[in-house]
């Protein structure tokens, strides 16, 4: 018998299981397509836990309680805390100001403060920012260990097409693009990923490549494979990777470090992020239900402090910061 039924197997749906947990309820999770895997927006993420990074173009609410999000990860997976570096090309320096104007928790890197973090990339950049306190993932690795902590305590995904009109009691609906119907303002913001292997570049943390209209993330995933993402485009469309797209990361790969140039190509992927207006995570109360939704590119950083609100409120009642009425 289960307290409230969680709907979506992604990382906002997985996260609101545990967060029903550890308030003493019992929850029902379902996904109509099963465990986290190639249909869901999650299994293309970064796995940057960045709130730092994040807050030069987001509101405070996503640094605040992003910041926790590393702590709360490790609980159930490995996380790698190495920070994140920021970089520009020499020509495009003045992005360097802009972002270090816009952020906190850095510390100015020159030539030799870059040589000391990544001595592969000293020789081509001279000026940077370390974001000592930010975090990494494998976001398949982590769905996967978040899924088997679950199942451990007797919740499984099950393969059920269910919407919330159609479940008697309280409600966590995460089904992201999904819920367009349901809430009005969420839209679909398209974003394109390409995981690449290079064995002869070695970075041991996420390098952020600052640049006026193509900037780039590469995040290192052992091995040789490194993520390089993201697109963000306006559109609803679930197309394949278009070649724009590649072309503008694999160039921004290229003047981070030439040698991705001789990288092999392992896998392309683009899926749709949910957003609203204000790009902000929220929870949406109506009636018994509470859509947790509008993650946007904030999965990974900020599905544990969302979850852990919505639990409460279930839990107690009250209302925390993140939550709106509709």
């Amino acid at each position: 018998m289960s307290d409230v039924t969680v709907i979506g197997g992604g990382v906002a749906g997985l996260w609101a299981a545990r967060a029903c947990l550890a308030q003493g309820l019992r929850p029902r999770l379902v996904d109509r397509k099963g465990p986290p895997g190639p249909h869901g927006c999650s299994w293309w993420a970064g796995g940057m836990l960045a709130p730092f990074c994040e807050g030069a173009l987001s509101e405070p609410a996503v640094v605040s309680h992003g910041k926790r999000a590393a702590d709360m990860w490790s609980e159930v997976t490995e996380v790698t805390r190495r920070g994140t570096l920021v970089l520009a090309p020499e020509r495009d320096r003045a992005e360097i100001q802009r972002f270090a104007a816009r952020t906190e928790g850095h510390a100015a890197c020159d030539a030799d403060a870059i040589a000391s973090l990544e001595p592969d990339l000293a020789p081509r950049h001279r000026r940077g920012l370390f974001f000592t306190d930010e975090a990494h993932l494998n976001p398949r690795q982590a769905l996967h260990d978040l899924t088997q902590a679950l199942a451990g305590e007797g919740v499984k995904v099950e393969t059920t097409p269910l919407t919330p009109s159609e479940v008697a009691g309280p409600v966590i609906d995460c089904r992201g693009m999904a819920a367009s119907a349901d809430l009005a303002g969420l839209r679909a913001v398209r974003g394109e990923m390409i995981l690449l292997r290079a064995p002869d570049v070695t970075l041991t943390r996420p390098i952020r490549l600052l640049h006026p209209r193509h900037p780039l993330y590469v995040v290192p995933r052992g091995s040789g494979i490194f993520m390089l993402g993201a697109t963000q485009i306006e559109s609803a469309s679930r197309a394949k990777m278009t070649a724009r797209s590649a072309l503008e990361l694999l160039s921004a790969a290229y003047a981070l470090d030439p040698r991705f140039a001789e990288g092999e190509i392992v896998e392309m992927g683009a899926d749709l992020r949910p957003a609203f207006a204000n790009n902000l995570p929220g929870i949406v109360q109506r009636s018994a239900v509470l859509h947790l939704n509008g993650l946007f590119r904030h999965g990974f950083l900020m599905a544990p402090a969302l979850a852990e609100q919505a639990a409460a409120f279930l839990a107690t009642a009250t209302t925390g910061d993140l939550f709106r009425e509709n």
